[in-house]
């Protein structure tokens, strides 16, 4: 998740609006403010992190203003970040909220020394223990590790499978109120929570929030399904993040149902997301990568370019540990690469 710092009168703890006086160092955003005691007189501590390298820390409240990273800034070490929810039941709020980030790292990438895990059990004052345990509670309930023989832990709480089931019901409702309740926990916006761009979003009112509203579940939709697949593309295996786009088998507009489904989509590298969306490119039933005769004929006038692109035709997918995509997906797409009716029994 991407943190601004917190400015005067930016404080996300209500009647502790009006608390902070002076901007924090720029590098250095307020995760939350405590109750606890800091070692400076009448000091609190604050939850700090650092927005270079990501470590998070607790600063006293008198001098969080001047604090530098401990860990790439030279400054002084953190305080410990203060745990006063650990050993409490989980409310739904927390529990949605860790729900997201469930959806966003990769099953063996669930421990406590994920910087993810780190950030958010700082945020919600636990362990990163705690929300590993928490993650790995709802692992027990994925479908997907089932079919792998994965079962993660045996015994969670009742509350886990309500929000598990709560998704199944309205996925696009509870994907945009766990951006919600983590924004107001950070004193921020939904929008630089998701980490959306803002540059072409309308000013506030109805129709921003229904474009937010959407961004956010398509921004969902993407970590899920590039984090399946271990951020590298599953044809070519490129793995620089920001040339990977998570593309939809099935076109958002026209399956609603599975509009936020992993298995709906598949982790591909900007040129060939090009061509499979276009229809010059489709995976067959063995997973198999097929190009449209069209492109080969072009190929042959020397596009060196095109050239890369058609030299991965009859390679396998490079398939995710889960969240295989689904066959009739597949085969729907690839029935009108082919001219084909989609709903066209496969042959």
């Amino acid at each position: 998740m991407r943190l601004r710092r917190l400015l005067p009168e930016q404080g996300p703890w209500g009647d502790q609006k009006k608390t902070l006086t002076m901007s924090v160092n720029p590098n250095q955003a307020v995760l939350r403010k405590t109750e606890q005691p800091g070692t400076d007189h009448n000091s609190k501590v604050w939850v700090l992190r650092c927005t270079r390298c990501g470590e998070c820390y607790g600063a006293n409240s008198t001098d969080a203003w001047e604090r530098r990273c401990p860990n790439c800034g030279g400054g002084w070490p953190g305080l410990p970040i203060p745990t006063e929810r650990e050993g409490q039941n989980w409310n739904r709020e927390e529990l949605v909220i860790a729900f997201n980030l469930y959806n966003q790292i990769p099953f063996g990438a669930i421990h406590a020394r994920n910087p993810k895990l780190v950030e958010l059990a700082a945020i919600l004052g636990r362990s990163p223990g705690s929300v590993s345990f928490k993650l790995s509670n709802f692992a027990r309930l994925d479908p997907s590790l089932q079919a792998r023989g994965i079962r993660g832990l045996q015994h969670g709480a009742k509350g886990d499978q309500e929000v598990w089931h709560e998704f199944a019901q309205r996925p696009e409702a509870l994907v945009y109120e766990s951006a919600r309740l983590l924004a107001d926990r950070l004193g921020g916006t939904v929008e630089n929570v998701a980490e959306l761009d803002e540059s072409d979003l309308p000013p506030p009112g109805v129709e921003r929030e229904a474009l937010v509203r959407l961004r956010v579940n398509q921004e969902f939709f993407r970590k899920r399904v590039l984090s399946a697949y271990e951020f590298r593309c599953c044809v070519t295996g490129l793995g620089i993040r920001p040339l990977l786009v998570a593309s939809h088998i099935v076109p958002w507009a026209e399956d609603a149902a599975n509009r936020l489904n992993p298995k709906n989509g598949l982790c591909l590298n900007a040129l060939h997301d090009r061509a499979f969306d276009r229809h010059l490119m489709w995976v067959d039933s063995d997973f198999t990568v097929r190009f449209a005769p069209s492109l080969r004929e072009s190929a042959q006038r020397s596009e060196t370019c095109l050239a890369w692109l058609l030299s991965f035709e009859g390679s396998r997918l490079k398939l995710p540990k889960k969240f295989t995509p689904d066959a009739d997906f597949l085969r729907q797409h690839s029935a009108r690469c082919l001219g084909e009716s989609p709903s066209a029994k496969p042959r």
